[in-house]
């Protein structure tokens, strides 16, 4: 099933929480692990690119890390006016990546 996570919430996002689970109809947990998800989803996606403009990974190895193909993540990187960052090596491996269906 999982692991159970215990947080306290300040009032004010435990009233956006309740807002959005009867908006949704759900109960709170299930909103709550709703936002979760897209928060995590955000933060490992941002530490991907982070990575990326470090010049630490390559764009593919970003997509990786935060479950999105190549072409997503140079579809993101260029909306948030990340420069692409290509060597000869870098390109090599984002081909095999893709090649790969990653």
């Amino acid at each position: 099933m999982g692991e159970t996570v215990t947080t306290r919430v300040d009032d004010d996002m435990a009233k956006g929480i309740d807002f959005f689970a009867k908006r949704e109809k759900l109960d709170r947990s299930t909103i709550t692990r709703r936002l979760l998800a897209r928060a995590l989803e955000e933060e490992t996606l941002d530490y991907a690119l982070e990575l990326y403009k470090k010049g630490e990974i390559t764009l593919g190895r970003a997509g990786e890390i935060a479950g999105k193909h190549l072409r997503e993540m140079m579809s993101i990187a260029s909306k948030r006016g990340i420069p692409f960052q290509y060597s000869l090596k870098s390109l090599r491996e984002d081909f095999e990546a893709v090649k790969k269906g990653k």
